[in-house]
């Protein structure tokens, strides 16, 4: 399969992680490794240099792309859009196009309750979640609108059910779902497609949290209705590959949810 062959996409927050059995380890590496298998070639974001060098060698090797990276982080007092465009102005450069963009970058203070928040937690998450959607994809727009593209933002069921502990983070996931039903009202007419998925996904974060507090993840953590949690790569990856596909620009506008292997439920 190499349908993405010759065409470009970035996507935040790919740096290389992977479970104690070797599968991809989270969602964004994932994403990055359906991609790279379809024949893609990528630039990938984060804020830990050895790890984003980790995934270019991994996937370079394996897949037989390309590969950019840049360190780039999104965060309260920096200038945000300096650093959006940064990236996208290296990735015409290198590759001449943006075919698909997908944010899948965010950081957040989980398990604090609306009083204990801080501003500094707050904006951790608005800014490298909602504030860097908005930046990429203001960035990304002209290239987007050339190639016909597609955009995959992720927002989360913390938001849509309100998540004990997980105000910001929530806040920040439904501002991203606001920004892209705007998006796919805004840019149909330039042929651009904007998605939203909330995935539950088993990574390398919840595998920690799972031996280091097990009886704080047997109380937060739900298994889905299918039986299991999503894989990166197989299952979440392969969702943004399809929607990436002329063949789906028909859910434009659309919020995805992935429950375990469900599929896609709008």
């Amino acid at each position: 399969m190499s349908f993405l062959k010759g065409k470009t996409a970035i996507i935040t927050g790919a740096g290389y992680a992977v479970l104690s059995d070797g599968r991809c380890g989270s969602i964004g590496y994932g994403i990055a490794t359906a991609y790279a298998k379809e024949g893609a070639n990528l630039v990938i974001t984060g804020r830990n240099v050895s790890k984003l060098e980790k995934a270019k060698e991994e996937l370079e090797r394996l897949y037989g792309i390309e590969v950019l990276i840049f360190q780039a982080d999104i965060s309260a007092g920096a200038d945000n859009e300096a650093t959006a465009n940064m990236v996208v102005e290296g990735t015409i450069k290198k590759f001449g196009r943006i075919d698909v963009l997908i944010n899948n970058a965010q950081a957040s203070a989980s398990g604090v309750t609306i009083q204990d928040h801080t501003t500094d937690q707050f904006n951790l998450a608005m800014y490298s979640g909602l504030y860097a959607a908005f930046y990429y994809m203001k960035a990304c727009y002209p290239y987007l609108k050339e190639t016909k593209g597609s955009i995959v933002n992720f927002a989360s069921g913390a938001g849509l059910f309100g998540n004990y502990g997980q105000c910001s983070y929530a806040a920040a996931k439904e501002g991203i779902r606001g920004l892209s039903r705007v998006a796919a009202t805004e840019w149909a007419k330039d042929g651009i497609n904007t998605n939203v998925i909330c995935p539950l996904a088993w990574t390398s974060q919840l595998e920690n949290f799972e031996k280091a507090y097990p009886d704080a993840f047997k109380a937060n953590v739900k298994m889905p209705p299918a039986g299991h949690f999503g894989d990166p790569e197989t299952e979440i990856g392969r969702v943004c590959v399809q929607l990436a596909n002329p063949d789906f620009k028909y859910l434009n506008g659309e919020t995805l949810t992935l429950e375990g292997g469900m599929g896609l439920r709008p």
